[in-house]
């Protein structure tokens, strides 16, 4: 059995770069960045009206010309039309490209219209008024993402609006989520009074959603020749397996034996913690890693959190940021385990407070919904006193 920090060691060594791809801007929301991305054109590409109005030269203003005669109306996207003289001006819609002719708008709010004539209403004018100059944003071939950060709804934006169909993303590992057990019957099915349904392999499966992985799922009964055969073909086509259940000291827990048979070189097997002691790890000619939780729904999202997260995390370029909370209550735990204290979290003026919230064992998934994360507790202690600060790994 090893320490949690030495199970961290172990599993960050195996941090692995997967490459680059091209896909869509459509399909990249949640992806990370792999290029800068830079302006095809200048932004704006041109002066642009920032108002409703009309479009003057300013010279006339200062001259005393309070009216102007409308000459043409220009929505977005129209060619410029100029003026010829310095009572004329051009009706113009936010948007649209501003005449060479013209250096001023004046919005609606501030003329009045009658027959085709517009009359200052105000006296209060500056020159450049209500304009976006081109290049005012950003400048052509001027970066306007860097790489690696996370894309969001902004930078499809941003692509859109500099032409970048495609763009070039860090891959995602090829991951598969493995159920074991024969007591396990699927969502739709009706269980008898000693089964349960699958819901693991869903829960490692929404989780993995959220970074933008569509992992496969497969269920291996209890049977050394069956586990041996299915986890053998995982093992040639995914880069990760994630397996809950399979893996204590049970009878009929095969998945490890069945690894090990296969020539997965096992890294280590059992952590000081709770839940999830059972945890097994190992990997497959330096290449596929293999993340084995116990089959308990709170061991597996632990373990899911505290070490397959961080592992990808690293792995697809993300930059994960250490959260610490002050514990609002006393706690006691007597083993000599690093424990994994579910707890509520709450913000009060800029601090985060976390109140234990102890459920009935690592199968009592239903506290899951009721709180916000697990408080890392050192296997060093037993007693742990309000307003002391530890780790926590946030799930809300």
């Amino acid at each position: 059995m090893i320490l949690v920090e030495e199970a961290e060691k172990i599993i960050q060594s195996k941090v692995k770069n997967f490459g680059i791809e091209n896909i869509p801007f459509e399909d990249a929301p949640g992806r990370l960045l792999a290029e800068d991305i830079t302006t095809d054109r200048d932004l704006p590409p041109f002066n642009r009206a920032t108002m409703d109005g009309i479009a003057i030269n300013f010279h006339a203003f200062e001259n005393g010309i309070k009216s102007f005669k409308i000459i043409a109306t220009q929505a977005a996207g129209d060619i410029p039309v100029e003026i010829n003289n310095p009572h004329e001006c051009i009706e113009i819609m936010t948007g649209a490209a501003l005449p060479q002719s013209t250096d001023t708008v004046i919005r609606y709010e501030d003329i009045t219209i009658e027959n085709r004539i517009a009359t200052l209403t105000t006296s209060s004018l500056t020159k450049g008024q209500s304009i976006h100059y081109k290049g005012k944003d950003k400048k052509k071939n001027e970066v306007v993402a860097s790489a690696n950060q996370l894309i969001t709804p902004a930078l499809i934006g941003m692509a859109a609006s500099v032409g970048k169909k495609e763009l070039t993303v860090n891959k995602l590992p090829r991951v598969i989520i493995i159920s074991s057990g024969d007591e396990l019957v699927e969502v739709n099915e009706t269980p008898s009074p000693y089964q349960v349904r699958r819901s693991n392999n869903y829960l490692v499966k929404a989780i993995l959603q959220k970074y933008c992985i569509q992992a496969d799922m497969l269920h291996i009964p209890d049977d050394l020749e069956k586990s041996k055969k299915l986890m053998a073909i995982c093992l040639e086509e995914y880069d990760a397996i994630i397996v809950s259940g399979g893996i204590s000291m049970g009878k009929f827990d095969y998945i490890h034996h069945a690894l090990e048979a296969l020539s997965v070189n096992k890294l280590f097997h059992k952590v000081q913690q709770k839940p999830g002691k059972p945890f097994w790890f190992g990997s497959y000619k330096n290449e596929v890693l293999v993340f084995a939780f116990p089959g308990n729904p709170v061991s597996t999202f632990m373990c899911l959190h505290r070490y397959f997260l961080p592992w990808l995390e690293a792995s697809i370029g993300l930059v994960s940021t250490k959260v610490e909370a002050i514990l609002n209550e006393d706690f006691s735990f007597t083993p000599a385990l690093q424990y994994f204290l579910q707890v509520q979290l709450k913000n009060e003026n800029g601090k985060i407070l976390a109140f234990p919230f102890e459920g009935n064992g690592s199968g009592d998934f239903a506290n899951l919904l009721s709180t916000q994360a697990f408080m890392e507790l050192p296997a060093e202690q037993n007693n742990f006193t309000k307003g002391e600060v530890f780790r926590i790994w946030p799930y809300k």
